[in-house]
């Protein structure tokens, strides 16, 4: 964005409206891959968090963080993908953003306290 931005800035007269054109260009482009990162990490979470729920094998609050972080995500690439960045995108990054470290120490301690079951000896009758 910088480079079109420059570009734009030091070009003719003439050639002015086709710099602004291509950085506006790279700018929606912009707009467009952030909205559908959001969108397929926020899906990712919701699934995970779901599955995390649904099991129970670790504390199903966790995966209500995570699917709640993921619906923060959606939002936002909702928002981005309609109005781009904007101000109106700060509350879902905010919670977003603030959600994520929750989960993630709350995720790492329950993974810790898990017992690991024993794997059985296993003997080999054939010696070398």
């Amino acid at each position: 964005m910088k480079q079109a931005v420059n570009a734009w800035a030091l070009a003719d007269n003439g050639d002015k409206p086709v710099r602004f054109a291509a950085a506006e260009t790279v700018r929606w482009l912009e707009w467009a891959v952030r909205s559908y990162q959001s969108f397929v990490f926020g899906l990712a979470l919701i699934f995970f968090g779901a599955v995390i729920a649904i099991t129970g094998r670790i504390s199903r609050p966790i995966g209500h963080l995570m699917a709640l972080s993921g619906i923060s995500y959606l939002a936002q690439g909702w928002i981005i993908g309609s109005s781009g960045f904007s101000s109106a995108n700060q509350i879902p990054t905010l919670l977003g953003i603030g959600l994520i470290p929750v989960w993630t120490v709350w995720l790492l301690i329950a993974a810790l306290r898990i017992k690991t079951a024993a794997l059985p000896e296993t003997t080999s009758d054939a010696t070398t």
